[in-house]
């Protein structure tokens, strides 16, 4: 087993070293300029479309656009804004957190084409859902079924460690440390919550995550928000530190920009999952009369999880100058940067938090291993044993340590995106096709509106 896992760590290495990262980010800056800055330009309408009550119920599809928003939101925001962030930090340096950053502005450009990509080539499964995501348009779009196979393989069993087992064992783990409840008793809770959500499928995913995901974002953002409004005379030296060691190299593991840049970016793509070719399933079941519209919807989860959270995150840690110390652990230094700034009510409400995060997270992930499991094995019978066997594999998450389950799952994950970001840049002339589409369609609707207000006068 100790082999086994030096080779499993030495392929995560492979898998999440620089060609990987470069290839991400190269992917989210390429359509960046492609589109024309659009994740900026055209902000206020995604924003607008996702959080508009007037929601779009006669287009085909399962749920609403704010319902897959919320559902993608549930499976990215989890251990990564709060653990992943500080092992950024830690390995990184402050200097990390603006890596990050970018990361994150250049992932929603890579983010939005997934989800136009998702939803231009999705098809209705047997019992009348809606099915898309990588394999699909890699399959339909692309005309290379075999890197379909490839994405849906990696993703069904990866679902297992980053979408369940990891997130899993950090809630018990948390729960059993803060609380000293027993391991088996939050894995049995778990089970539970999940069991009931994950096994009525998207719909019923889509309105709890509506409900539940805001109501924790809040509960992290506004803790957060006072944390620095406490320490408000902290914040400028916090985010004047982070630019300063961005380029300095100082503090990162090696001590060179380079390191600074990787684990910044790194920890910033594997928290908003942009070029995964994750969040795109959960984007083809949105009721949407054009592929763009739900694309903006989309790209707005990374601003959520990257731009806002994750900086909550990170200029907290820098704020309380806990980073400096060098014994206090990624898994831990978030809680210890509250604890240190506000008391003791800091870890309780880092513990409130992760319980969120973690438990929204393993929703999510049921969904996109169940989609992913659903297109190598078609008969419905199949994916409900794939819904069984993963909600129950919370329990074993959750009580055991698993280590090479959960390096495998690392690998794994990383190699989803191979496939995902060639169908990305192989599509990308469809990317732009359909966003002309929707700017037209946007320009025709304004002019109607306009028209309609004149004789309204």
């Amino acid at each position: 087993m100790e082999n086994i896992e030096k080779f499993l760590s030495k392929m995560s290495d492979l898998v999440w070293g620089v060609p990987l990262i470069v290839l991400l980010v190269g992917t989210g800056i390429y359509l960046t300029f492609r589109l024309g800055l659009l994740q900026i330009r055209s902000l206020p309408y995604a924003l607008k479309l996702a959080f508009s009550r007037n929601q779009d119920k006669t287009s085909e599809g399962d749920i609403s656009h704010f319902q897959a928003l919320m559902t993608a939101s549930a499976a990215t925001v989890g251990t990564g804004n709060i653990v992943g962030v500080a092992t950024a930090v830690v390995l990184g340096g402050p200097g990390a957190v603006l890596w990050m950053w970018l990361a994150g502005l250049f992932g929603m450009a890579t983010k939005y084409g997934e989800a136009i990509l998702a939803v231009k080539y999705r098809v209705k499964d047997p019992e009348g859902n809606m099915a898309g995501g990588p394999m699909y348009y890699l399959e339909h779009g692309l005309k290379q079924k075999w890197l379909g196979v490839l994405f849906a393989i990696f993703g069904a069993l990866a679902a297992f460690g980053i979408g369940n087992g990891t997130q899993a064992k950090a809630v018990a783990d948390l729960m059993n440390d803060t609380f000293s409840i027993p391991f088996w008793v939050t894995g049995l809770a778990l089970v539970i919550f999940a069991g009931l959500v994950i096994i009525g499928g998207i719909k019923w995913i889509g309105r709890v995550t509506a409900f539940f995901v805001p109501i924790m974002a809040v509960f992290y953002i506004l803790a957060g928000l006072i944390v620095m409004i406490i320490n408000i005379n902290l914040v400028p030296e916090a985010i004047a530190t982070i630019f300063s060691y961005a380029f300095s190299g100082e503090a990162a593991l090696g001590g060179t920009v380079g390191a600074v840049i990787r684990f910044g970016v790194a920890r910033g793509l594997f928290s908003n999952e942009a070029g995964m070719g994750s969040a795109p399933i959960a984007a083809a079941a949105a009721k949407t009369d054009l592929p763009g519209r739900q694309a903006l919807v989309s790209m707005v989860q990374v601003l959520i999880d990257t731009l806002i959270i994750c900086s909550i995150t990170g200029i907290t840690i820098v704020m309380s100058g806990q980073w400096q110390d060098k014994s206090i652990q990624a898994g831990v230094l978030t809680s210890s940067a509250f604890e240190t700034l506000i008391g003791g009510a800091g870890p309780y409400l880092i513990t409130i938090g992760l319980l969120f995060f973690a438990s929204s997270t393993i929703l999510g992930w049921g969904y996109y291993g169940e989609k992913c499991f659903q297109y190598l094995f078609k008969h419905p019978i199949a994916v409900r044993g794939y819904r069984l066997v993963f909600v129950l594999f919370i329990f074993v998450g959750a009580t055991a340590t698993l280590d090479v389950v959960w390096s495998l799952a690392d690998v794994l994950n990383g190699l989803m995106a191979i496939p995902n970001l060639i169908g990305l840049l192989g599509l990308s002339g469809v990317i732009i096709y359909e966003t002309k589409r929707l700017q037209k369609k946007v320009e025709e609707e304004k002019e109607e509106a306009t028209k309609n207000t004149v004789k309204g006068a």
